[in-house]
């Protein structure tokens, strides 16, 4: 993984892209990041930080877009790209966006992937595509439609207009906002705390919430159960509801 250095604190996982001087995206680093998810789905690790320095993603390597104008094909990095945020998604764990610099374009469809995204104070995410007569094609136009809802994930883009953080934090976009230097560290410490929690439970919430959105309430619902059914009488079910009658902390294992 040439392009993304993986490390492991304890139960944390920490992805960090390396492609300077803005990480832009390319085929090579999009199968990097693919890689690093796939070791970070072992079991051992029950959280996620994901980031870049001095940029998340400052959008995607268009200097590959020409080539394709000229074959008359679509660009396939949108669809790679696409795939990997929806296998990131997919990690039953608590993942964090952790957004120094620009996150723009396929680098905010890559923070979407996330759970969580936590902003330095002077971040600035937003989908830039417009600006070059297209269109998000990563899951940009759905997913951030289902953080900042329908009308603003639309206005953002059709503007392409770059938000900062504090505007990030006020419409949902932006879970928590720190100084630059404080960022990874607030990051860490979040997923830490996550990794010892109910790794089973959480990931079936996020199977249930991604699952059933947009379904019908009735579908919604058979989504719900099954997660529910799947994870009740686990290991850390039973922990949780032992130590609940035993006025105690739960330990819980993460299976």
């Amino acid at each position: 993984m040439s392009l993304v250095d993986y490390d492991r604190d304890g139960a944390v996982a920490l992805i960090t892209l390396n492609r300077p001087p803005v990480n832009a995206l390319s085929a090579e680093l999009i199968a990097d990041l693919d890689a690093s998810i796939v070791e970070a789905a072992d079991p051992a690790v029950r959280s996620v930080v994901i980031t870049g320095t001095p940029h998340f993603a400052a959008g995607a390597d268009i200097t590959g877009f020409q080539s394709a104008f000229d074959a008359g094909t679509e660009d396939t990095l949108a669809s790679d790209l696409g795939g990997f945020v929806k296998r990131f998604e997919a990690l039953a764990k608590p993942t964090i966006a952790a957004i120094r610099g620009f996150a723009l374009g396929g680098g905010l469809e890559l923070a979407l992937g996330a759970d969580f995204r936590y902003l330095a104070d002077d971040a600035r995410v937003g989908q830039p595509e417009i600006l070059l007569g297209i269109i998000p094609g990563a899951g940009g136009t759905q997913r951030l439609a289902r953080v900042v809802g329908e009308h603003r994930s639309r206005e953002l883009c059709m503007s392409g207009r770059q938000v900062d953080a504090a505007e990030a934090l006020a419409i949902g976009l932006a879970d928590k906002v720190t100084a630059p230097d404080e960022l990874v560290e607030v990051a860490m410490k979040d997923a830490t705390r996550w990794a010892k929690g109910p790794t089973a439970a959480y990931g079936a919430v996020k199977r249930a919430s991604i699952g059933g959105f947009g379904r019908p309430l009735a579908e919604g619902l058979e989504v719900e159960a099954e997660a529910f059914r799947d994870v009740f009488g686990s290991a850390d079910a039973r922990e949780g509801v032992a130590a609940f009658l035993e006025k105690r902390k739960a330990a819980f294992k993460g299976n």
